[in-house]
Order: structure tokens, then C-alpha cells, then sequence
């Protein structure tokens, strides 16, 4: 293994060991700048959180860019409830980080200026829009990404040229109702049946798209002789396009009022943490492809990866709809799934994805891109 390849696997470790939460990557953060600095980048950064950009200068100021995540999961690992890199943006940092350490030693002069972006609080799905916020998209005209995969999604030693996430959200209800001694039910209204009421009501929600509208967090209650004045109650809604996603929430909008109505309950939603699904651009996705063909093989290229997953890679798409973006796949042998805690793959496909990465910017960079994307 050359002096090369030792310095990628360490940064992974380095970025491994520091694992810090949405929104508070400031080791992280400090870390990739200092390498990129000793590179001889200039690091925009921004007060209001940790996220950055850097910029290769090009022979024109449309700028062809990659983007890498850079907090960690926090989650019980043995016992211990602590930030964990479970998800992969270590990995996604390091992959970025060294896909500009490489171009910044070729020496070599683009048409574009190449933008490296490093953006915080993706599982949290903040950090694109603060980034977008603070202006690291300007005069973007491609937009890149990678993605650490499960086996059985993309397996070890092939990339795909697309993820197809789909779009989430997630809903917050809060059920109030009449409290009342357990002896005395008819002086209550009783917000746990009500929540019974809402969840089997639900059932009647349909699109035409593969969707899912699941509850993941009941909670009521404080005593076994009373009934509670409230119940809180969280529901996960998944949809494989963003119009499908629309339908859903319209629906289950009517069913609340409509159980409202028959519980005499007072029902309170709260509608958080959206992600868009991915759009797919046929231009990024032949770049990609292409990248990946030419850095590894034709038999390195999968088929495009579809993901029951969301990321906010694609508020980038959603808030732009002219620019033309792609997120790669990556086979690494990952198991036994992403935000396992004990997630584990293998490190040498970072070497393949920087390598995909690096040749993704050169072939954005022959393309003519039209003025006017954002």
C-alpha cells in the first residue's frame, strides 16, 4: 500500500474517532480545514454552524462541485448512548477530503472552478439548507455526491451512478382529551382510545406509488388508576416521489380532522424533519456512469440504486431545480446496515470511491454547462 493510500485510511480513522452529533461537528470540522489549509486551500466558513467550502481555481467562474457530510448518529452502542459514525459520513468526508488533496497535487488546470463542500447536520436534514443559506451553492452548476451502501443495495467492488432516495416526513401528534379517575370513565375522554381510533383510521390512506405510513412513538399515561389528559403519538410517512408524499400528507391531514371530530378530542400535528426524494438528472447520471467505467471497469458499474432511505442531498435539487446533481452508490461490503451500531465495511473501497469522485469532476468539467443554473 503506498504512502497514499496509508494517509486515506488514517483520515478515516481520525474522522471515525471524533463522531460528534448534528449540528456540533466542530472537531470535524477544524480537522478537514486544517488538511485542506496544509493543501493550500482557502476555507470559507461560516458563523452560524460548522459546515465549509473550499475552491480550485478554474478558467472560469461556473463551478462544478462535490458535497460530503460530516456528523454522526447518536445512538445506544454496548450500553452507552454516544455519537456513532454508523452511517457513513466519515467515510463520505474522507472520500471528498482526498478527491481534493488529489487535484489540489495534480497541479492541473480545469475549465471550472471545483467547489469541495462540506455540510453539517444531515441526519437531522438541516444541514443542505444551511449551506444553501450561506451561499455554497453559488454558481454551481453540478453537483456530486457519494453514499456508502449495504450489500444487498450495491454490492463490495461496484458503484451505482444514482441513489433514488425517497422523500419522508415525519408527524407529531399530540392528542388532548378530559382526564378522569379510572372508576369514573364517564367523566373522561379517554386521548389513549382516541389515539387507537387515529392509528386504525390511517389504515384508509393509499397513493398509487409504494409508500409507507407507519406509527413509531405512543405515549400516555403516568398511572395505572388514571386516564391521561394527553397522548403523544409519532408517525414515520415514506414515499418514493415527492408529489406521492403530498397526496399522503393531504390525506392523513383529513383523517385527523375527521377522528378529531368523532373523538371530541382536540388534535394537535406538527409536521418535521422533510427530506425531498431524489430526482433524477439524466445528464449527472451518464457522468457518473462514465466515472465510474473509467476509473474501475464496465463491470464496476451497477444499476441504479433505489433506496427506501432519505437524505438531504436532494434539498440541493429540490430548491434548484436547474442544476444537475447525482449522488454515486458505493459498494464496500457494508453490514449489517446502515445506522446498525455495529456497521462495518470494507475500508478499501474508500480508495475506489475518491477515485470515482476525482474522475466525476473531469468529466463535469468537459461539459459545457448553461448559464443561469444556480
Amino acid at each position: 500500500m503506498s504512502q497514499h493510500q496509508d494517509d486515506l485510511i488514517q483520515t478515516y480513522e481520525a474522522l471515525h474517532a471524533l463522531a460528534e452529533p448534528s449540528g456540533k461537528e466542530e472537531k470535524t470540522s477544524h480537522y478537514l480545514q486544517s488538511r485542506l489549509k496544509d493543501a493550500g486551500y482557502h476555507v470559507h466558513s461560516f458563523a452560524r454552524h460548522y459546515g465549509f467550502y473550499v475552491d480550485y481555481p478554474g478558467g472560469t467562474e461556473g463551478v462544478i462541485a462535490l458535497r460530503a457530510d460530516m456528523d454522526a448518529l447518536v445512538q445506544e452502542v454496548d450500553g452507552e448512548v454516544r455519537p456513532n459514525h454508523s452511517c457513513g459520513h466519515d467515510g463520505h468526508s474522507t472520500m471528498v477530503l482526498h478527491t481534493a488533496l488529489k487535484l489540489a497535487e495534480s497541479g492541473e488546470k480545469p475549465h471550472h472552478t471545483v467547489r469541495f463542500i462540506f455540510q453539517p447536520a444531515e441526519e437531522t436534514a438541516a444541514g443542505a439548507l444551511q449551506m444553501m443559506e450561506s451561499g455554497a451553492l453559488a454558481n454551481v452548476k453540478f453537483l456530486g455526491g457519494i453514499h456508502l451502501r449495504p450489500e444487498q443495495e450495491v454490492p463490495d467492488g461496484k458503484a451505482a451512478p444514482v441513489i433514488l432516495h425517497g422523500a419522508i416526513i415525519t408527524l407529531k401528534v399530540t392528542i388532548k382529551g378530559v382526564p378522569a379517575h379510572a372508576a369514573r370513565p364517564e367523566f373522561a375522554n379517554n386521548p389513549i382510545e382516541a389515539a387507537g381510533r387515529l392509528m386504525s383510521a390511517l389504515r384508509s390512506v393509499h397513493v398509487d406509488h409504494p409508500y409507507s405510513l407507519k406509527p413509531t412513538e405512543l405515549h400516555s399515561g403516568e398511572a395505572a388508576n388514571l386516564i391521561p389528559e394527553t397522548a403523544r403519538m409519532t408517525f414515520d410517512i415514506r414515499s418514493v416521489s415527492n408529489d406521492g408524499l403530498e397526496e399522503l400528507i393531504d390525506q392523513t391531514k383529513a383523517v385527523i380532522e375527521q377522528v378529531e371530530e368523532e373523538t371530541g378530542t382536540s388534535i394537535k400535528s406538527e409536521w418535521v424533519e422533510f427530506s425531498p426524494a431524489a430526482v433524477q438528472n439524466d445528464q449527472a447520471v451518464q457522468l457518473a456512469a462514465k466515472a465510474v467505467v473509467k476509473a474501475r471497469s464496465e463491470e464496476a458499474l451497477a444499476p441504479a440504486c433505489v433506496s427506501p432511505g432519505a437524505e438531504d442531498f436532494h434539498f440541493y435539487t429540490y430548491h434548484n431545480k436547474g442544476l444537475s446533481a447525482t449522488m454515486i452508490g458505493l459498494g464496500c461490503g457494508l453490514a449489517p446496515g446502515l445506522h446498525h451500531p455495529a456497521m462495518d465495511f470494507n475500508k478499501q473501497a474508500l480508495h475506489t470511491g475518491r477515485d470515482i469522485l476525482y474522475e466525476m469532476l473531469w468529466q463535469a468539467d468537459q461539459v459545457d454547462w448553461k448559464e443561469g443554473t444556480q
